[in-house]
């Protein structure tokens, strides 16, 4: 009965289905440029335009005089103030104060301040006296500027994201980019490696190429500030799993390999250059404007070197006035750069040895990245791999496209095509622990021997969960949880990993619950520490338990189904009353709710119980065999304490305090843009309104009186911003402009009125015409058809001929009432009056259109039968004979048509509606749009 009720339950909950159809963003977070994509309802796959409507947006964040600037106005003012405008901020997130990469950076752009932060010991940049900003906070900034231009781009609020991230990030620097995303108010989804999203990108519109056979890809992606490449296999699984599947097989980082490199020395290069003129005595590295805009033309020089042999450098007055002008190369670039394209085939080369394969078994290699666009890197890259490189995807736009689909995929509210995806682990883990020796040593001074065990192996896939067992632990003990196994890393790569220690846990209660499961039938089966290496390739403890073997009666293991039976009953029927009654407890996310649901209790217990077999005796009498004890596996679970070894997160009261600081940030941005845009508002209302009274139609729409007293009121306003406007609150600037539109809105309602008069009354006359026509061909109609078939009764077609005649009187009355007064008098004809006289006549016309629309002619009356009910017998045969031959025509014509072969009629799905009428070339055109749009198809509501 139990079971049938828990049925019943779940078949009635499955009718109760919340689902939102809201919009998903990813943003493909660069060294130098930020990619924005967005899928909405009904909108495919589409990247997001910023506010100058281009299609990516420099990853830079300015500060001036209480004012945030982002993209192409960040870099404008960073030329003139450096030390306010941050870029290039994804190598520090995650890295400590002292750590190569930040001493790296501080050699890159040595006029900006960077601190430690005293509690955490992360980057800390110290914009003044009294405001700092960590790397979190400004990318947080930068995340938000996305946030509103997808916003604005679909015209709902969006707040889940899929975040891509560089493949070198290790676990500090995916916490912190999640910690940044949470700031700007985004729900992330997770994070992915950027070079998984391209190949997500690439196998989506090919899924139609892929089978059983692996068919193995390069994808070689040089950006701003790392380089890598990335061996993925693509095919086709078997039984459920037949759905196109990516997995990674080798990847290798070179994470100071990039576009930023060469920018900086050819900068150092122009510097050089400029000194040796002597065209001052200053020196143009200790000017950090002047270092500002050398790093500006440096990046316009590189990127016209990629297309044309040689360029001028130029810039004017780069230091003391002196402009600056020197012709450059290309063979001058890249002898600057010679180390670096040296080094460009190595991350292809260590990436085909990680995942074990020669360049016979690859396919492609594709180019990712601004930086592959570099003409001696493709050619380093070709002769390394001796193939032909492939350009047969968007460089700048594969990741961002390839995340939103993973945003759509992840979201409740898309159904897209399934594609399968298996991430590589580049930082090796493991779990390193001391265990006690019985054979050596004394109770007084233990012998413990360090024991390593591999959590995560280098390239093992995830996301992945794991389990590790400690079966000689009878105290509570600790462990520690490292990076290891980076022989495949260079020494700069592990240097620039930080810390590698992650974390120490501490798990306690094992003894309380060893003794508390004392017994003869209970055997204790070791300490059960649960691993997940999530989608976003965050480490987690999940928990920890102490399992044991219990042997229990059949009477206790049937009283432990009924009461987790009871229990499931209870708590479904909770669940399907808050349905109902509209109470419903929202986790904070999803993962947070399986979290919840998947937690164990303090002490729970399972035990796996069969029916007892039947025994016939010798007098063929049933007989119940005795129950066998069952086996009962009982989980006590631990307390568990873990601490964070190589990087404290910002969480509590330092997570609030930067988003105090964010928010703090906001409101001053919705102050300002309030205040600019009254100012603004004010001054063009002023300006128009100068302009308007000297056209002869604002003249003659307001009389003396009116046109003085808004003059008037215009010139008080204007003296008035003059002298305090500029300064002036923002709600003194709204007064103001209210009280010109006050003294301004009676000559702007006249104006409107005989602006628009002419084309209501034009509009008017058209429905006068058409109502005449179609009531004179119902007039004939009515008149010549029998009476039984007219479709209109006269009553109705008085009312519309006197409609059509009292509107034509009204209209005529009054416009020669509008003609006899002057225009600055209140009109006597007005647009509204025209429209509601349209709509009348509208209504009476569309009555009878939809009458005749749906009427149906009188069925005819069947014909009388014959009276002649005594018909011969020979008529009667003649009937039945012709009956006869007329079944047995229709039986060869059945099977004549059942011999032809059928052509099967398309059932198309549209918009929730079936149709099997559709022409073949309109179906095969239908059944080919939604190929192409089932990517991202919104999932149906229940």
């Amino acid at each position: 009965m139990g079971k049938f009720w828990i049925g019943a339950l779940l078949c009635l909950a499955s009718f109760v289905v919340f689902a939102n159809s809201i919009a998903v963003m990813s943003v493909d977070f660069g060294g130098e440029w930020i990619k924005v994509g967005i899928v909405s309802p009904g909108v495919p796959m589409e990247i997001v335009l910023n506010k100058e409507s281009k299609r990516k947006t420099p990853a830079a964040i300015a500060f001036r005089n209480g004012e945030r600037l982002f993209g192409e106005d960040a870099l404008n003012l960073g030329v003139r103030f450096p030390q306010n405008t941050y870029g290039y901020l994804l190598p520090l997130l995650g890295q400590k104060a002292n750590s190569s990469v930040v001493e790296r950076y501080k050699k890159q752009f040595p006029y900006y301040k960077i601190e430690e932060d005293p509690e955490r010991g992360t980057v800390v940049f110290r914009h003044d006296d009294d405001t700092r900003f960590t790397p979190e906070e400004l990318v947080a900034m930068m995340l938000q500027q996305c946030k509103r231009d997808a916003e604005i781009s679909v015209g709902q609020s969006v707040s889940e994201v899929v975040l891509t991230v560089p493949a070198y990030f290790g676990q500090t620097s995916r916490r912190a980019m999640l910690s940044a995303a949470q700031l700007a108010g985004l729900k992330p989804l997770q994070l992915i490696n950027d070079y998984m999203a391209v190949a997500i990108n690439y196998g989506i519109f090919r899924r139609k190429d892929f089978n059983d056979t692996a068919q193995n890809v390069i994808f070689y992606d040089m950006g701003a500030t790392s380089t890598a490449a990335a061996v993925v296999s693509y095919s086709v699984g078997k039984g459920r799993d037949a759905d196109p599947q990516a997995a990674i097989l080798g990847v290798r980082v070179d994470r100071s390999l990039g576009g930023l490199e060469m920018q900086l020395r050819l900068r150092d290069y122009l510097g050089k250059k400029f000194n040796e003129m002597k065209k001052t005595p200053n020196d143009v590295f200790k000017n950090p404007r002047a270092l500002a805009k050398l790093f500006k033309e440096a990046g316009r020089l590189k990127n016209v070197l990629s297309a044309n042999a040689n360029h001028y450098a130029q810039v004017e007055g780069l230091l003391d006035e002196q402009d600056f002008k020197l012709p450059v190369t290309r063979e001058e670039f890249e002898e600057l750069c010679t180390d670096l394209f040296e080094r460009a085939g190595q991350p292809v080369t260590e990436a085909l040895a990680l995942a074990g394969l020669t360049m016979d078994s690859i396919s492609q290699v594709i180019l990712v990245g601004a930086g592959t666009r570099v003409p001696k890197v493709q050619e380093a890259l070709t002769k390394a791999t001796g193939v032909t490189l492939s350009k047969n995807i968007n460089a700048d736009e594969a990741a961002a496209m390839g995340a939103v689909y993973k945003a759509a995929d992840l979201s409740s509210g898309f159904k897209v095509k399934r594609f399968i995806t298996k991430d590589a682990v580049l930082y090796p883990i493991q779990v390193v622990f001391e265990r006690k020796l019985d054979t050596e040593g004394t109770p007084e001074n233990p012998v413990f021997k360090t024991v390593k065990r591999m959590l995560f192996s280098k390239m093992n896939p995830f996301p992945q969960k794991k389990v590790l067992t400690f079966n000689k632990n009878s105290e509570d003990f600790s462990f520690s949880v490292n990076y290891a196994e980076l022989d495949h890393l260079s020494a700069a790569d592990v240097e620039a990993l930080g810390s590698l220690s992650l974390s120490q846990v501490e798990l306690s209660g094992i003894a309380a619950a060893l003794e508390k499961h004392q017994g003869p039938n209970v055997e204790a089966k070791g300490v059960k520490a649960h691993f997940n290496l999530d989608e976003s390739g965050i480490l987690q403890l999940l928990g920890a338990e102490l399992s044991f073997e219990k042997l229990v009666t059949a009477e206790e293991a049937k009283k432990e189904e009924e009461e987790d039976l009871d229990s499931t009953l209870s708590k479904l029927g909770s669940t399907i009353s808050k349905l109902f009654s509209g109470e419903e407890e929202k986790p904070a996310d999803a993962s947070a709710e399986k979290a919840e649901e998947a937690e164990p209790s303090a002490s729970s217990s399972s035990t796996t119980t069969t029916p007892a077999p039947a025994v016939k005796s010798d007098k063929n009498e049933t007989v119940t065999e005795a129950p066998k004890p069952k086996v009962a596996i009982v989980k006590e679970i631990l307390k568990v304490g873990e601490e964070k070894l190589d990087l404290l997160d910002l969480q509590g009261e330092k997570f609030e305090s930067s988003k105090t600081k964010l928010d703090t940030l906001d409101e001053a941005d919705e102050k300002r843009k309030r205040h600019e845009g009254a100012l603004n508002s004010l001054e063009s209302f002023i300006l128009d309104s100068r302009i308007r009274l000297e056209n002869e139609e604002y003249l003659a729409a307001g009389s003396e009186s009116e046109r003085e007293a808004l003059s008037a009121a215009l010139s008080k306003a204007s003296d008035w911003l003059e002298d305090e406007g500029f300064t002036a609150e923002t709600e003194q600037l709204e007064n103001q402009l209210k009280v010109l539109h006050d003294s301004a809105k009676d000559i702007m309602r006249r104006v409107k009125e005989h602006q628009n008069r002419p084309e209501a009354l034009a509009g008017l006359d058209m429905g006068l015409q058409g109502s005449k026509k179609f009531l004179a061909m119902a007039d004939n109609q009515t008149q010549n058809a029998a009476e039984d078939e007219r479709v209109f009764t006269e009553n109705e077609l008085t009312t519309l001929r006197k409609t059509i005649k009292d509107t034509e009187e009204w209209k005529n009355r009054k416009v020669e009432e509008q003609a006899a007064i002057p225009l600055h008098e209140n009109p006597k004809l007005t647009v509204k009056a025209i429209v509601e006289k349209m709509n009348a006549l509208d209504r009476e016309v569309k009555y009878l259109v939809n009458k005749a629309k749906n009427w149906r002619p009188p069925k005819k009356a069947k014909e009388d039968k014959k009276e002649d009910i005594n018909a011969t017998e020979s008529e009667k045969i003649v009937e039945e004979e012709a009956a006869a031959a007329e079944k047995s025509e229709a039986n060869a014509t059945k099977e004549a048509d059942e011999q032809q072969p059928k052509e099967e009629v398309p059932v198309l799905e549209l918009d929730g509606a079936v149709s099997q009428e559709e022409e073949p070339e309109a179906a095969a055109e239908t059944e080919e749009k939604k190929e192409k749009d089932s990517q991202t198809a919104p999932k149906e509501e229940l």
